[in-house]
């Protein structure tokens, strides 16, 4: 029978929902989500996919009031609305081949900051590789402060694992967790596709998830990658 995982890590909780780990690899980009204020009162988070930008956010908007948007959902009409609070715009380098999204962006950008409000803005690469075709908009972005969400370390990996199994009710033994932590590609879209793989085997052949079906997933991402080269 699978058992309960249990971690002794540092957790911030996210919304009264679930709790957000706090490692090496994140503690600043956590630190600075909590800060009372930024220099020029804006602040650029980026990392991988699945990082926990999102997550991120959505605790800063809670603790602030503020208001969370996607930036290749903003429309014109809807900046003054939006600049009445604080603004978190998720995946700002998606609208780099929008220019009409990037003037809608440039305006809420200068709007928010002139009201006083904090701007908040997110994407997988640091600002300089943004690339986005309107200099006044790239520059804006490139003087903000910066701060990176690192690749995970073991603990934040264990963590991110756990979760990812808890939301699919699955329950492995700590084994489990510590072999994929081990010998696992450390990328945070990884653990999201071998724990979907796990899952589906498992389902499979009706049985309980392992460290030998592990070892199984592994080996077979592994030969994708090598089939794929």
């Amino acid at each position: 029978m699978a058992r309960q995982l249990s971690f002794d890590l540092p957790a911030k909780t996210a919304l009264g929902r679930e709790d957000f780990f706090v490692s090496p690899a994140n503690a600043l980009a956590v630190a600075m989500i909590s800060a009372t204020s930024w220099p020029g009162n804006k602040l650029v988070l980026s990392g991988p996919a699945g990082a926990g930008k999102t997550h991120l956010a959505h605790v800063w908007a809670a603790e602030t009031g503020g208001r969370i948007i996607q930036a290749a959902a903003l429309r014109h009409e809807d900046v003054p609305e939006l600049a009445r609070a604080a603004v978190a715009v998720e995946d700002v380098p998606m609208i780099a081949g929008d220019i009409e999204q990037q003037k809608t962006l440039f305006h809420l950008h200068n709007l928010v900051l002139a009201e006083g409000h904090a701007l908040l803005m997110t994407g997988r690469l640091a600002p300089k590789f943004w690339q986005l075709p309107l200099a006044d908009l790239q520059s804006r972005v490139e003087g903000a402060h910066h701060v990176a969400l690192d690749p995970p370390d073991d603990a934040l990996l264990g963590a991110v694992l756990a979760k990812l199994f808890v939301d699919r009710q699955l329950y492995p033994g700590p084994d489990v967790i510590a072999y994929l932590v081990k010998h696992m590609d450390r990328r945070f879209e990884t653990a999201a596709e071998v724990v979907a793989q796990l899952d589906q085997l498992a389902l499979s052949e009706k049985r309980d998830i392992t460290r030998a079906l592990a070892i199984r997933v592994l080996n077979m991402t592994s030969d994708e990658v090598d089939t794929s080269d």
